[in-house]
C-alpha cells in the first residue's frame, strides 16, 4: 500500500498547480478499524482536470467514481484486493484561510470548529511542494490558543442550553411536546455537534471529526463529565422524557469541567 501511495503521488505532483498530497483521516490519527478507507487530500491553485483524475483511477481500479460534489470535491476508488480510497481535492488557498480564521483569528462555529486543523496536524506528508504543507502543520502546532477556547466554549455552552431562548434543548423539548421524531433527532444532533466542540476545546485538544467520538474522548481528554459514556449511550435508548433529563445533566456534567475563566 505504501508504493501505492507514493506512486499516486508522484502522479499529482507532476501537475504544477499542485502544492501538497497528504493522507489523512482515520489511518493516520490511530483512529482507523477494519472498515477504514485511504483518505487521500490534495491541495491544489486550481481544480484539476476530471479527465486525469479518470485515467489515474483505471490504472488502480475497475471500481470508481469520479468528481462526486456531495460535500465537496472527491473521487472514491474500490483497489481490486478491497481497499478503499477516498480523494478530497482542497484550494490551497482555502484551507490557509481556514487555519487563520479558527487558530489565528479565534473564530468559532456551532459544532466542529477545529476539525480542519485536526486535519492537518495528523495528515502525513506524500509530496510537499517548497514545503508548503508542513509549514501549515507548524503553525497550528504551538499550543491550543486561549482565546479560541473560551470562544468556542461561550458559542456553544449558549447553543446548548444558556440562550434566553431557542436553545438546542428548549428546541427539543418543544419537539417532544409537538411529539415530532424528525425533529427531535434533528436537534439532538445539532446538541451533540456542540457538546463535543465544547468538550474537545475545554481539554484543549483539536476536535477529530464526527467517528468514534466516544472512544476518541476517552483516550485522549484529560477531563470527561461524570456519567459521560453512560449519559450518551443512554440517550439513544431512553423514552423521548428521559431525554430531556439526560440532556441537561450532560450540560451541566460539561460546564463542571470548564477551565476556570473560561466562560
Amino acid at each position: 500500500m505504501e508504493n501505492i501511495l507514493k506512486e499516486i503521488a508522484d502522479q499529482y505532483s507532476k501537475l504544477d498547480c499542485v502544492y501538497a498530497v497528504v493522507q489523512s483521516g482515520s489511518r493516520t490519527s490511530g483512529q482507523d478499524d477494519e472498515m477504514s478507507d485511504y483518505d487521500i487530500y490534495v491541495y491544489s491553485d486550481m481544480e484539476i482536470p476530471a479527465d486525469f483524475r479518470t485515467e489515474l483511477a483505471k490504472v488502480y481500479s475497475d471500481d470508481y467514481e469520479i468528481n462526486n460534489q456531495y460535500f465537496e470535491t472527491g473521487d472514491e476508488w474500490k483497489l481490486k484486493d478491497g481497499n478503499g480510497f477516498d480523494f478530497m481535492f482542497r484550494s490551497k488557498g482555502w484551507i490557509q484561510d481556514c487555519i487563520e480564521n479558527v487558530y489565528i483569528k479565534h473564530y468559532a462555529s456551532n459544532g466542529y470548529t477545529t476539525c480542519f486543523l485536526h486535519n492537518v496536524a495528523t495528515s502525513k506528508i506524500l509530496y510537499d511542494k517548497n514545503g508548503w504543507f508542513k509549514s501549515l502543520q507548524e503553525k497550528i502546532s504551538k499550543g491550543y490558543p486561549e482565546e479560541l477556547r473560551d470562544n468556542i466554549i461561550k458559542r456553544n455552552m449558549m447553543l446548548l442550553k444558556d440562550k434566553k431562548s431557542a436553545s438546542y434543548l428548549d428546541q427539543i423539548k418543544l419537539a417532544v411536546k409537538r411529539n415530532d421524531p424528525v425533529s427531535i433527532n434533528h436537534r439532538i444532533t445539532a446538541f451533540l455537534a456542540s457538546y463535543f466542540d465544547v468538550l474537545f476545546a475545554a481539554n484543549e485538544i483539536f476536535h477529530p471529526g464526527e467517528k468514534r467520538l466516544i472512544k476518541y474522548a476517552k483516550q485522549h481528554c484529560k477531563s470527561l463529565p461524570e456519567h459521560f459514556e453512560e449519559d450518551l449511550t443512554g440517550l439513544f435508548e431512553a423514552k423521548n422524557d428521559d431525554k430531556i433529563v439526560i440532556l441537561d445533566n450532560m450540560v451541566e456534567g460539561l460546564r463542571k469541567i470548564l477551565p476556570d475563566g473560561s466562560y
